[in-house]
């Protein structure tokens, strides 16, 4: 690895996060029961779900419902909440690994959904769900440099497609454990919307302040977790331990320039238990400040980092340092850190 690419801000906040949940709620017993046929074939337990990723449940969108309303609905809730005009956005990047087509990008609709300007610059970043941590970095680069004053981030996932795909295919195969375990994660999935403000710190002295971070690629192991609407196929082994050595050593290089030893909060992407207990170990966090999502809400992607800070934003104080933290399949990690 040749080390991290570092960021600094000093005129960026983040001035609100807001998230829209499907209402439909779905059980890990009751993806079980779907698959209740291969799972007495392969003579697994029910329960794994529980026992292995620590999900109990996750949301999908219901009738009615679709996700590129319910990130728009997010998009507006973010923009009331910091007070900022629609007309006086000029960036909104969308982050999500959902998309209904090839093209136009998924953010051409959520701009013209949310009535941004024709001078709001609008487009995709696609990183696996390291996306929305790339994203704000990136929303933050420009509002840094002067070309805007206000920017919106978004995500939205919906999980529905991939699972039903995965549990028929699963159903049907007459593969062997290792095969079911490779599609073992798209089972965690959930889905849900986020979006996330960020303007300059000199116009918002109530916002967030945002001061930078750090990225790191290890793209070796891009083959380690693949997926489509299909499924998702990963070596889960394999893609743990390059996660958690990738990780170490973005932390490790950090500290000679960021001290994040003692953040109030740790605000990780959310996949499993697995994953959480793994990284809290490898760099020696405290527990307590490391909130869970996944297990009511599953691995929803890019959207799992700004759904977990809204939910934790209430019982953080002015002052407390927040630190964002991803991986995503490729691999790459990236953290991010906010004075609140």
């Amino acid at each position: 690895m040749s080390g991290n690419a570092t960021a600094r801000f000093d005129n960026v906040a983040l001035l609100s996060v807001a998230s829209v949940l499907p209402s439909r709620v779905t059980t890990s017993e009751q993806i079980e029961a779907q698959l209740e046929p291969s799972l007495k074939r392969l003579k697994l337990h029910r329960g794994l779900l529980r026992r292995v990723a620590g999900v109990l449940e996750r949301r999908n969108w219901a009738e009615g419902e679709t996700v590129d309303a319910a990130t728009i609905s997010a998009g507006k809730r973010a923009l009331a909440e910091a007070g900022v005009d629609p007309r006086d956005v000029g960036l909104i990047i969308n982050t999500s690994v959902t998309r209904t087509n090839l093209e136009p990008s998924v953010a051409v609709a959520l701009h013209h959904g949310l009535g941004l300007p024709s001078s709001a610059i609008n487009f995709d970043v696609a990183n696996a769900c390291l996306g929305f941590i790339n994203g704000m970095s990136l929303a933050a680069t420009m509002i840094q440099s002067g070309q805007i004053r206000h920017a919106i981030v978004v995500a939205g996932e919906d999980a529905d497609e991939i699972q039903v795909n995965t549990i028929a295919r699963l159903l049907a195969a007459e593969g062997s454990r290792d095969d079911f375990m490779r599609e073992f994660a798209t089972l965690t999935l959930g889905s849900g919307s986020a979006a996330a403000v960020l303007g300059r710190a000199d116009e918002h002295p109530a916002g967030h302040r945002v001061l930078g971070g750090v990225t790191r690629a290890a793209t070796q192991f891009h083959t380690l977790c693949v997926g489509s609407v299909d499924g998702m196929f990963t070596d889960a082994k394999a893609l743990l331990k390059g996660g958690l050595d990738l990780v170490v050593s973005a932390w490790k290089e950090a500290s000679s320039e960021w001290d994040w030893s003692t953040m109030n909060r740790y605000i990780t992407h959310q996949v499993s238990s697995i994953h959480t207990d793994s990284i809290v170990k490898a760099v020696s966090l405290d527990l307590s400040k490391v909130p869970t999502t996944f297990p009511t809400l599953g691995n929803i992607g890019p959207a799992s980092v700004p759904i977990t800070l809204e939910r934790e934003q209430s019982s953080l104080r002015e002052g407390d340092r927040v630190l964002l933290v991803g991986v995503g399949s490729g691999l790459n990690t990236a953290m991010l850190e906010l004075a609140w």
